[in-house]
């Protein structure tokens, strides 16, 4: 009986400015096998269907346990974690691919800054003031605990973003991840501190009145978090502060003209 193997499809490209290329690759299959071990059998051995001596494939990967999200990639024409995407699952040939959204770097690798630029423009993260030791934090309802452990699973894989027919470059559509944050850091108490600010931000160019609920990012989502649940109670909290807003400032207004009477 003939050795079991396994075909690959890759788009490679060689580096940010030039055009992609296909290559095909056969390798033994063992037990087990998963899209990175694969790469890794490449890595050892980097020959090509044809025989062709070729360079390895530069793709990003860290923990190996679905917990980094850096291995993400479109696998057989959809986004998938490359580490839990096994051979036996897969129809072959199988097609690997870099995600579509992102500049691409070399071959699978790409650039997603942009997810990072806009977990800081809506401020995700816990404020803490001074170097000191500040005592024990807050304590949180563990009501609030419960809503807040699915959402702070998200490990920044963007197959969201990948997914979104908003997350383009015209829109600037922040993505559901980012908005998925800004609930996440509103639920801490101490978080709630910048609360105002991270709605305000929601407000802006690339907001959350961007998403057109198409519900591709809750379908796709590798650590089943509630995005679309998060997207809905996030508009409700931008627009209770955009009509707050809308009635102070009257009084702002007011206020600032007081000392000319005089």
């Amino acid at each position: 009986m003939a050795d079991r193997t396994v075909r690959l499809n890759i788009e490679r490209q060689d580096n940010p400015t030039s055009k992609p290329y296909r290559e095909e690759f056969e390798l033994r299959w063992r037990p087990g096998m998963n899209i990175i071990s694969a790469l890794m059998d490449i890595a050892m051995d980097p020959i090509d269907r044809h025989g062709k001596q070729t360079m390895p494939i530069t793709y990003d990967s860290n923990c190996l346990e679905e917990v980094c999200g850096s291995c993400a990639m479109r696998i057989n024409g959809r986004g998938a974690m490359a580490c839990s995407s096994l051979i036996d699952k897969l129809e072959q040939p199988i097609r690997l691919e870099p995600l579509s959204r992102f500049p691409v770097v070399r071959d699978l690798a790409v650039d997603r800054s942009v997810l990072f630029e806009n977990l800081k423009q809506v401020k995700a993260w816990v404020p803490v003031d001074g170097t000191y030791d500040l005592g024990a934090g807050p304590r949180i309802d563990p009501a609030v605990q419960e809503q807040a452990y699915p959402l702070s699973r998200c490990i920044s894989c963007c197959l969201c973003m990948e997914v979104c027919p908003q997350f383009t470059e015209p829109t600037r559509f922040v993505g559901a991840a980012i908005i998925n944050q800004v609930r996440l850091f509103n639920l801490h108490p101490t978080g709630a501190h910048l609360r105002q600010e991270r709605l305000t931000a929601m407000m802006s160019d690339g907001g959350i009145h961007e998403c057109s609920y198409a519900g591709n990012c809750v379908q796709i989502c590798p650590k089943n978090i509630p995005l679309t649940t998060s997207i809905s109670i996030v508009y409700g909290q931008v627009m209770k502060q955009a009509i707050g807003d809308l009635f102070q400032k009257p009084e702002l207004t007011s206020a600032r003209k007081e000392p000319g009477k005089r």
